[in-house]
């Protein structure tokens, strides 16, 4: 679930209208949004609807840099013993060469044996739109769905039985945006993305080395969502793109009830992260800085002082109507460094990683999951006998926590379809076991750890600050701030 899907039930109970954050497939900044532009905006460079499969064919591979602007700063702070200390700093490290023996393509020291991939869902209708300004018209046609995306699946519980009630997506359709479509809703666009993603999977996994089965399986091939409609759908997309619809059986995807998500930080189902982040989501916008950017764009873009607006909101509608090529307000790309900086700030405060307790309320319990799965797989688990791929659909507000428990956030939003790939790898030699991480298709060096190809050990030693059992959480959840 996305941020302001959580909060805004903090802040005000009664409050229906929630606001959501996206980003671009790339994550370049969009330079400018033209009230004529007709294209697919993309980075800095756009393609026209019609060649747009052609546009991904060429374009997909296309370099991303994510280097933090602080990370002379904070990356020396993070090696002075404390493991937990360099997780919580916000820092990116630069991806470390792979073995030469990779690098001439001859054989890797190291034998894959397991991949879980934590993955955003595509680009999406808006959740609210910035007020007082000229609305864009998100018609259903921006929702078409491409034949070469279907495949055969099925949504049902952790346990098998049918899909549990959807409160959030119920939300969702009590209201319209201008155009006809609901709030919160996976795009062709979107769709296309996910589709783009689980080819360049396909490309890893199956072209380049062969890991996985040309076709799905689901004694190989595990598929978890967030139970809201643009997570499943994008679910459906990726495994299409990887398999290119070839499929042994029916593709279950799971999912659970709300109450109980451990997908994305959940205020509903756990009273601690709730009373601990509620204060935290109004301060946001009252800090000085904020709120005098607040402030200034507002008067800019002519928002009626009485409205309730923060960055958050506005990058949300600004980076949907940029990615779908609708017209945005020419004053905003005056202010558009400033939304994308504005609306980081936000969530660095309303998470609060200098503090473990809420990294580990807010993804805990999936790190445990991770990790467990990692060892089962380790000892041969009968349960995990076939097993070689994770996959978990999940938001923005899903994957930020995890970098910053993981020590590598950049502070950059996550843009659409962005991934976390953790890879379990075996020493041929040695058989010692080894996690190596990426972020966008880039290696990352995870604090605490000695190198790219990080001994599982070491990882788990880094992960042990913010990994929570579900008996833990639930005991956590369950106290107060005081307490």
């Amino acid at each position: 679930m996305d941020l302001l899907e959580q909060v805004c039930v903090i802040a005000s109970p009664d409050e229906k209208e929630t606001t959501r954050t996206g980003g671009s497939r790339y994550g370049h900044e969009v330079s400018r949004c033209p009230a004529d532009h007709r294209g697919f905006a993309f980075g800095r460079w756009s393609s026209p609807v019609g060649p747009l499969d052609r546009f991904w064919q060429r374009h997909r591979n296309r370099p991303r840099l994510h280097w933090c602007p602080m990370r002379k700063h904070w990356v020396r702070v993070g090696v002075f013993g404390s493991v937990g200390l360099g997780s919580m700093l916000w820092s990116e490290k630069r991806a470390e060469p792979v073995p030469a023996a990779e690098r001439r393509g001859g054989a890797s020291p190291y034998e894959l044996q397991l991949v879980q991939v934590l993955f955003r869902h595509g680009a999406r209708t808006p959740l609210k739109s910035i007020p007082d300004i000229l609305e864009a018209q998100w018609v259903p046609k921006l929702l078409a769905v491409p034949s070469y995306t279907q495949v055969n699946y099925v949504v049902t519980d952790l346990t098998g039985a049918p899909r549990p009630p959807a409160p959030v997506e119920d939300n969702y359709r009590t209201s319209t945006l201008t155009g006809g479509t609901y709030p919160g809703q996976l795009t062709t666009v979107g769709m296309q993305q996910l589709y783009a993603l689980g080819e360049k999977l396909r490309k890893r996994y199956i072209d380049d080395v062969p890991f996985l089965m040309p076709e799905f399986h689901p004694a190989e091939v595990y598929v978890r969502s967030t139970n809201i409609v643009r997570t499943i759908e994008s679910a459906k997309c990726l495994v299409a793109g990887l398999f290119h619809q070839k499929q042994r059986d029916v593709v279950p995807i799971l999912t659970t009830e709300a109450e109980s998500e451990i997908l994305y930080p959940n205020y509903h189902g756990c009273k601690l992260l709730k009373l601990m982040s509620g204060h935290r989501w109004l301060e946001s916008s009252q800090l000085p800085d904020i709120a005098a950017d607040l402030k200034g764009i507002q008067s800019a873009l002519g928002i009626a002082p009485h409205q309730r607006v923060d960055f958050i909101l506005i990058r949300d509608d600004m980076v949907a109507r940029e990615t779908h090529g609708l017209p945005c307000p020419p004053v905003l790309s005056n202010w558009r460094t400033t939304v994308e900086q504005r609306a980081v700030d936000m969530i660095c405060h309303i998470y609060e990683p200098s503090k473990r307790q809420s990294l580990q309320l807010c993804v805990g319990p999936l790190l445990h999951i991770l990790l467990g799965n990692m060892e089962d797989k380790v000892q041969r688990a009968p349960s995990l006998q076939d097993r070689k791929l994770f996959l978990y659909s999940v938001h923005d507000t899903t994957l930020m926590p995890c970098l910053m428990a993981l020590g590598i956030f950049d502070r950059k939003w996550p843009p659409y379809a962005a991934e976390i790939t953790m890879e379990l790898h075996q020493h041929r030699v040695t058989k010692e076991a080894f996690v190596k991480v990426s972020y966008i298709g880039q290696d990352q060096l995870i604090p605490g750890c000695s190198g790219v190809y990080c001994p599982l050990k070491e990882f788990k030693e880094a992960m042990s600050a913010y990994s929570l059992t579900s008996d833990h959480y639930r005991s956590l959840c369950n106290q107060t701030p005081e307490d």
